[in-house]
Protein backbone atom coordinates (compact mmCIF):
# COMPACT_ATOMS: atom_id res chain seq x y z
CA UNK A 1 0.00 0.00 0.00
CA UNK A 2 2.87 2.37 0.81
CA UNK A 3 4.44 1.71 -2.59
CA UNK A 4 1.21 2.57 -4.42
CA UNK A 5 0.88 5.77 -2.41
CA UNK A 6 4.49 6.73 -3.16
CA UNK A 7 3.96 6.06 -6.87
CA UNK A 8 0.82 8.20 -6.86
CA UNK A 9 2.66 11.07 -5.17
CA UNK A 10 5.42 10.99 -7.79
CA UNK A 11 3.39 10.21 -10.86
CA UNK A 12 5.47 12.43 -13.12
CA UNK A 13 8.61 10.44 -12.24
CA UNK A 14 6.84 7.18 -13.02
CA UNK A 15 5.52 8.63 -16.28
CA UNK A 16 8.91 9.98 -17.33
CA UNK A 17 10.63 6.70 -16.45
CA UNK A 18 8.03 4.69 -18.35
CA UNK A 19 8.33 6.95 -21.40
CA UNK A 20 12.13 6.63 -21.27
CA UNK A 21 11.92 2.84 -21.06
CA UNK A 22 9.47 2.68 -23.98
CA UNK A 23 11.65 4.92 -26.15
CA UNK A 24 14.86 3.02 -25.35
CA UNK A 25 13.20 -0.36 -25.88
CA UNK A 26 11.72 0.87 -29.18
CA UNK A 27 15.13 2.14 -30.30
CA UNK A 28 16.81 -1.15 -29.41
CA UNK A 29 14.06 -3.18 -31.11
CA UNK A 30 14.25 -1.09 -34.27
CA UNK A 31 18.04 -1.29 -34.41
CA UNK A 32 18.29 2.50 -34.01
CA UNK A 33 21.96 3.12 -33.11
CA UNK A 34 21.41 6.19 -30.86
CA UNK A 35 18.67 4.33 -28.97
CA UNK A 36 20.98 1.38 -28.45
CA UNK A 37 23.77 3.68 -27.25
CA UNK A 38 21.39 5.41 -24.83
CA UNK A 39 20.27 2.04 -23.46
CA UNK A 40 23.86 0.84 -23.03
CA UNK A 41 24.91 4.11 -21.36
CA UNK A 42 21.93 3.95 -19.01
CA UNK A 43 22.67 0.36 -17.99
CA UNK A 44 26.36 1.18 -17.48
CA UNK A 45 25.55 4.20 -15.31
CA UNK A 46 22.86 2.27 -13.42
CA UNK A 47 25.34 -0.55 -12.67
CA UNK A 48 27.91 1.98 -11.43
CA UNK A 49 25.30 3.53 -9.12
CA UNK A 50 24.39 0.11 -7.74
CA UNK A 51 28.05 -0.46 -6.90
CA UNK A 52 28.73 2.99 -5.40
CA UNK A 53 25.60 4.07 -3.56
CA UNK A 54 25.17 1.23 -1.02
CA UNK A 55 28.63 1.79 0.53
CA UNK A 56 28.01 5.54 0.51
CA UNK A 57 24.73 5.13 2.35
CA UNK A 58 26.37 2.76 4.84
CA UNK A 59 29.20 5.23 5.49
CA UNK A 60 26.72 8.10 5.77
CA UNK A 61 24.69 6.04 8.24
CA UNK A 62 27.82 5.33 10.27
CA UNK A 63 28.66 9.04 10.18
CA UNK A 64 25.15 9.76 11.42
CA UNK A 65 25.50 7.30 14.30
CA UNK A 66 29.15 7.74 15.29
CA UNK A 67 29.50 11.54 15.06
CA UNK A 68 27.49 13.36 17.71
CA UNK A 69 25.24 16.23 16.74
CA UNK A 70 26.88 18.39 19.40
CA UNK A 71 30.28 17.88 17.76
CA UNK A 72 29.03 18.95 14.32
CA UNK A 73 27.09 21.84 15.81
CA UNK A 74 30.14 23.02 17.75
CA UNK A 75 32.55 22.91 14.80
CA UNK A 76 30.22 23.54 11.83
CA UNK A 77 27.09 25.07 13.36
CA UNK A 78 25.88 28.61 13.98
CA UNK A 79 28.41 29.47 16.66
CA UNK A 80 31.40 28.14 14.74
CA UNK A 81 34.25 30.23 13.43
CA UNK A 82 35.71 30.67 9.96
CA UNK A 83 37.51 27.37 10.57
CA UNK A 84 34.21 25.61 9.83
CA UNK A 85 34.64 26.45 6.14
CA UNK A 86 38.13 24.95 6.18
CA UNK A 87 36.71 21.77 7.76
CA UNK A 88 33.99 21.63 5.08
CA UNK A 89 36.59 22.03 2.30
CA UNK A 90 38.82 19.32 3.80
CA UNK A 91 35.87 16.96 4.17
CA UNK A 92 34.80 17.66 0.59
CA UNK A 93 38.33 17.10 -0.70
CA UNK A 94 38.30 13.53 0.58
CA UNK A 95 35.04 12.72 -1.18
CA UNK A 96 35.53 10.18 -3.94
CA UNK A 97 32.94 10.28 -6.69
CA UNK A 98 30.65 13.02 -7.87
CA UNK A 99 28.01 15.07 -6.19
CA UNK A 100 25.76 12.03 -5.93
CA UNK A 101 28.20 10.92 -3.23
CA UNK A 102 28.43 14.34 -1.58
CA UNK A 103 24.67 14.92 -1.36
CA UNK A 104 23.96 12.25 1.31
CA UNK A 105 26.87 13.59 3.38
CA UNK A 106 25.55 17.14 3.00
CA UNK A 107 22.14 15.93 4.12
CA UNK A 108 23.69 14.30 7.19
CA UNK A 109 25.54 17.56 7.97
CA UNK A 110 22.30 19.49 7.67
CA UNK A 111 20.49 17.07 9.98
CA UNK A 112 23.29 17.47 12.52
CA UNK A 113 22.68 21.24 12.48
CA UNK A 114 25.64 22.47 10.45
CA UNK A 115 24.89 25.99 9.26
CA UNK A 116 23.59 26.28 5.73
CA UNK A 117 26.58 28.23 4.44
CA UNK A 118 28.92 25.43 5.59
CA UNK A 119 26.75 22.78 3.91
CA UNK A 120 26.76 24.84 0.70
CA UNK A 121 30.54 25.23 0.99
CA UNK A 122 30.89 21.47 1.37
CA UNK A 123 28.78 20.82 -1.72
CA UNK A 124 30.58 23.45 -3.79
CA UNK A 125 34.01 22.29 -2.68
CA UNK A 126 33.02 18.70 -3.48
CA UNK A 127 32.21 19.89 -6.97
CA UNK A 128 35.52 21.66 -7.56
CA UNK A 129 38.11 20.38 -5.11
CA UNK A 130 38.03 16.63 -4.73
CA UNK A 131 41.56 15.27 -4.56
CA UNK A 132 41.03 12.47 -7.14
CA UNK A 133 39.51 14.97 -9.57
CA UNK A 134 42.39 17.40 -9.05
CA UNK A 135 44.96 14.65 -9.69
CA UNK A 136 43.17 13.75 -12.91
CA UNK A 137 42.99 17.41 -13.92
CA UNK A 138 46.66 17.99 -13.14
CA UNK A 139 47.71 15.02 -15.25
CA UNK A 140 46.06 16.63 -18.30
CA UNK A 141 46.37 20.36 -17.68
CA UNK A 142 49.38 20.53 -15.39
CA UNK A 143 49.88 21.30 -11.72
CA UNK A 144 50.21 25.03 -12.32
CA UNK A 145 46.76 25.31 -13.89
CA UNK A 146 45.22 23.12 -11.16
CA UNK A 147 46.83 25.16 -8.38
CA UNK A 148 45.72 28.47 -9.90
CA UNK A 149 42.15 27.22 -10.47
CA UNK A 150 41.97 25.88 -6.94
CA UNK A 151 43.45 29.05 -5.39
CA UNK A 152 41.02 31.27 -7.30
CA UNK A 153 37.89 29.17 -6.97
CA UNK A 154 38.03 28.26 -3.26
CA UNK A 155 37.85 31.82 -1.90
CA UNK A 156 35.00 32.51 -4.33
CA UNK A 157 33.19 29.39 -3.11
CA UNK A 158 33.53 30.42 0.54
CA UNK A 159 32.49 34.01 -0.24
CA UNK A 160 29.47 33.05 -2.33
CA UNK A 161 28.31 30.37 0.12
CA UNK A 162 28.69 32.77 3.04
CA UNK A 163 26.62 35.38 1.21
CA UNK A 164 23.99 32.81 0.24
CA UNK A 165 23.81 31.49 3.80
CA UNK A 166 23.45 35.02 5.16
CA UNK A 167 20.79 35.81 2.56
CA UNK A 168 18.76 32.69 3.38
CA UNK A 169 19.04 33.30 7.12
CA UNK A 170 17.96 36.91 6.71
CA UNK A 171 14.83 35.70 4.92
CA UNK A 172 14.31 33.06 7.63
CA UNK A 173 14.56 30.25 5.10
CA UNK A 174 15.09 26.78 6.52
CA UNK A 175 15.57 23.58 4.60
CA UNK A 176 12.65 21.24 5.22
CA UNK A 177 13.25 18.54 7.79
CA UNK A 178 13.08 15.12 6.18
CA UNK A 179 13.36 12.52 8.92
Amino acid sequence: MKIVKALQQHLWVVGTGTLFAILVFSGISAGFAPGQAIGQNFLSFFWQMLQILPPVFILTGLFDVWIKTDTIEKHLGRGSSFLSYIWAILLAGTTVGGLHIALPVAHALHLKRAKLSVVLTFLSAAGIGRVPMMLFEASFLGWRFTAIRFAVSLPLVVLSCTVLGWWFERRRYHLPDVN
